[in-house]
């Protein structure tokens, strides 16, 4: 899958770099604690929920569904941690 970045350039979907972002993020969210398998069953929601729109996928629509896994998944504060990265 390929996603759109801010810029206009595309770049290949990698499950690697949000897990990467959702654990530095989490890593400053001592009252949390989410481990690794947890983060890559994030990932993989994210991806599912990406493809089921079945249209252009950019960045922000990436961050939109990271964000709302986190929070669904019961860590808010990670989430909020997750957007002050990505911006």
């Amino acid at each position: 899958m390929k996603i759109t970045k801010k810029n206009g350039n595309t770049t290949l979907y990698d499950d690697d770099k949000i897990a990467n972002s959702i654990l530095k993020a989490a890593k400053e969210v001592p009252e949390e604690t989410i481990t690794t398998n947890a983060v890559y069953s994030i990932v993989d929601e994210v991806f599912s929920r990406l493809t089921a729109d079945n249209e252009i996928i950019t960045t922000a629509d990436v961050k939109e569904r990271t964000y709302s896994v986190l929070r669904e998944k019961g860590y808010p504060l990670t989430a909020k941690r997750y957007l002050e990265y990505q911006k």
